[in-house]
């Protein structure tokens, strides 16, 4: 794949924006697929800014970060393509690139958190020459004329692989993911455990430490919980390994990496249906229709009483669509022919 144009000394530029350690899961892989398809890539990775206190801000001192990283490669390289890794890192995009997005600021930045970016984003996904929503869903929250020509977007999902060899013994009862945990729930998963669990049994809070959690408004049970802080990633998949249960009850999921991870790890997935382009729902109700509830305790009961044996064994059939060499398909014979153009 590579030749082409003759100024070009790159394939394709990578423009992570890396807010999130699942987003940067997602352009590793992503960059992965693309060399294995014999192109070259680079990524182009946004400094953390510092933390301000409304999503509006958080968003524009993001996108600048992103805006940075990518002139800086550009000022170097000369890519035949550039993809922007969400929407936030293409609003004050230095060159148009295809955009690749969970969902939108039109889907998740309601009322006064996107008063911005709302009007930008659309801007920039009419302009866009390539949409990559990672689900259906997503593209579905895509504003109207931006998706009339669907030979613009392509569904790209994250590749998902089991992380290591499964653990003999499933010795953590059940495990959740509460970076952002007003978003993820937490509160409801809490007080979900808090009347579920048995005597023994304990629930790991990963992805967040005891002060955030304050921060949050949160007090943790005296028993029955503990938290891990932010793990680095193969500890954390680890743990995904021992545990029988990863919950959560998200107010909305933009697309539900953690809960495809847990699965591809042999965790039994109790959930809540939440709005959203939740990918992972929709197996999870194929896989144990009981474990998706609204009455959360009684599932994880459930769950941890009545676990259905195959579910595991059914759990990776299912996520066939995410597999690496299904990406890496996928990305070879219709990404690359549209991206490269």
């Amino acid at each position: 794949m590579a030749g082409g144009d003759a100024a070009a000394d790159l394939d394709v530029l990578i423009v992570s924006l890396g807010s999130t350690g699942g987003l940067r899961a997602a352009d590793a892989e992503l960059a992965g697929s693309l060399q294995r398809a014999g192109v070259s890539v680079a990524v182009a990775s946004a400094t953390a800014p510092r933390s301000v206190r409304t999503l509006a801000l958080t968003d524009l001192f993001w996108a600048l970060a992103a805006r940075r990283a990518a002139s800086a490669q550009l000022a170097r390289r000369t890519p035949r393509a550039v993809i922007y890794s969400s929407t936030t890192a293409a609003l004050l995009w230095p060159r148009p690139g295809a955009i690749r997005f969970d969902a939108p600021a039109a889907g998740n930045r309601p009322g006064r958190h996107g008063l911005w970016q709302r009007p930008l984003e659309r801007r920039r996904l009419g302009q866009t020459p390539l949409l990559l929503p990672l689900s259906e869903g997503g593209l579905r929250e895509v504003p109207l004329p931006a998706r009339r020509n669907t030979g613009r977007a392509l569904v790209l999902p994250v590749s998902i692989e089991a992380s290591g060899v499964e653990s003999v013994s499933r010795d953590i009862d059940a495990i959740t993911y509460a970076a952002n945990p007003r978003k993820k729930g937490l509160d409801r998963v809490l007080e979900a455990w808090r009347r579920a669990r048995g005597p023994a049994e304990e629930l790991l809070v990963a992805g967040v430490n005891e002060r955030e959690l304050r921060r949050a408004g949160l007090e943790l049970p005296e028993q029955g919980v503990r938290v891990t802080g932010m793990l680095a990633r193969d500890e954390y998949r680890a743990l995904l390994r021992r545990a029988r249960v990863f919950v959560c009850a998200p107010r909305r999921e933009d697309y539900g990496q953690a809960q495809l991870e847990a699965l591809a790890d042999g965790c039994q997935l109790v959930t809540t249906a939440a709005p959203g382009p939740y990918a992972a729902l929709p197996l999870a109700r194929e896989l144990d229709p009981r474990l998706v509830s609204e009455d959360l305790a009684g599932a994880l009961r459930i769950a941890l009483d009545e676990a259905t044996p195959d579910y595991a064994a059914r759990a990776w059939q299912a996520l066939a669509p995410y597999r690496r060499d299904t990406v890496d398909r996928l990305v070879a014979e219709r990404l690359l022919p549209r991206l490269l153009a």
